[in-house]
């Protein structure tokens, strides 16, 4: 449990800083690229307006850049232009402004921007404007290359930055979550030693309230408080058998030792045992045991996971209605699952059944028996066998409990 407190801690943490720095990163990246894009149309709309090129300064005029740009724009930029006539015939073609584009490779993009008829947009590394010009139509591009590169460049290092602090973090907090859980993983394990010592040492006092009961029921003879206590004594008694069990369990500690025995016959004898209570309340109890299926584990334990699952399927199945247990063998897993109508089961309480002492009768009628503890033994049980044990209900008028085991 605390081992997967500490996953779910780290985890959290990680997917948490991923998603902010991602968001962050990405926010600062189309910022960054709108103002390129907003930038490179403004020199545009510049050449646009000067048929292509920028405005001659006349001697002695003060040399002023477009507004809010610097006075340098004219100089730094490289663009280029293709005029088109009506027809679609190139009629001019102007690289003097580039060295790194020549006539044909200029008529090569015009003739691409041409095709896709788009206005506006990038053209690999160029941004570009179509426009009409005295009933003809001129193609500017403006070499962005530059600012693309500086732009790319950022978003590696934002992101290689980001990708480092991530695996610092991730560093970090392996060592720290240890440290963050241990108040809980101390209480915990506190928790489970007091509730096995308090089992321990319960079983002697019970022990001797119903020897003395049965004393004095042979001096007194029969009556309903002698039979009361006896009742009450034994109810206890296996309260906190099944606590020490759970705890024993989750602590990893086990008496039996795990050996490789026939669990298609295990199971073909509980799932027996079972006909008779299910007859008397008129459910009926089928099964589909696939035969020779034989696991490696602890015989009595796995016994008393499909007696908790068998009992909890007749206590809860309504009058006339169904059980199905399966068992089968697909690859290299073992399928169990039990299947039981019911009166009505909804999805909240399917996500707490394996939770201790949860009943789903809210009243916790004791017609009914137990504690809520044999859900949550069972689920220790396929845990302490490497296996994964999950509940579900499609109509919330049936459950069905499936038990996957590695073979």
């Amino acid at each position: 449990m605390i081992k997967k407190l500490r996953i779910k801690l780290i985890a959290t943490s990680m997917v948490s800083l991923f998603l902010v720095l991602f968001v962050i990163g990405g926010i600062v990246g189309i910022i960054n690229h709108k103002k390129i894009v907003k930038d490179a149309d403004r020199i545009l709309e510049i050449l646009e307006e000067n048929e292509g090129t920028f405005p001659k300064m006349e001697p002695g005029e003060k040399k002023e850049g477009p507004p809010g740009m610097s006075a340098e724009i004219p100089y730094e930029s490289r663009y280029f232009s293709v005029l088109y006539d009506a027809n679609g015939t190139i009629i001019l073609t102007d690289t003097s402004k580039i060295a790194s584009v020549d006539t044909e490779t200029a008529v090569n993009y015009a003739s691409k921007v041409w095709n896709k008829k788009s206005e506006e947009g990038f053209q690999d590394n160029y941004r570009y404007r179509m426009y009409s010009s005295n009933g003809n139509v001129r193609i500017i591009f403006l070499d962005c290359r530059r600012q693309l590169n500086n732009f790319h460049n950022f978003l590696l290092t934002t992101f290689s930055v980001s990708g480092v602090g991530l695996l610092s973090v991730f560093i970090l907090m392996l060592g720290l979550s240890a440290r963050i859980v241990k108040p809980f993983s101390d209480n915990y394990e506190k928790q489970k030693r007091f509730i096995t010592d308090a089992g321990h040492e319960l079983k002697t006092p019970l022990t001797i309230i119903d020897a003395d009961a049965e004393i004095l029921e042979m001096d007194f003879g029969e009556n309903e408080w002698l039979q009361d206590i006896q009742t009450q004594t034994s109810r206890l008694a296996d309260l906190t058998n099944a606590l020490v069990m759970l705890s024993r369990m989750e602590e990893g500690v086990s008496r039996d030792t795990k050996i490789e025995f026939p669990l298609s016959d295990i199971v073909e004898e509980v799932c027996h045992t079972f006909q008779a209570p299910a007859k008397v309340q008129q459910i009926n109890l089928d099964s589909k045991i696939e035969p020779l299926i034989s696991m490696n584990g602890e015989e009595k334990a796995i016994r008393g996971l499909i007696t908790i699952l068998l009992d909890n399927a007749v206590k809860y199945t309504n009058e006339n209605g169904t059980i199905s247990l399966t068992l089968e063998k697909k690859k290299n897993r073992i399928y169990l699952s039990v299947f039981n109508t019911t009166e009505s089961i909804s999805k909240e309480q399917i996500s707490h059944l394996f939770d201790r002492f949860y009943r789903t009768d809210a009243s916790r009628n004791s017609q009914t028996g137990g504690y809520g503890l044999g859900l949550s033994i069972a689920a220790a049980t396929v845990e302490s066998h490497h296996g994964k044990i999950s509940a579900e209900t499609k109509d919330e008028k049936s459950l069905k409990i499936t038990v996957v085991f590695p073979t």
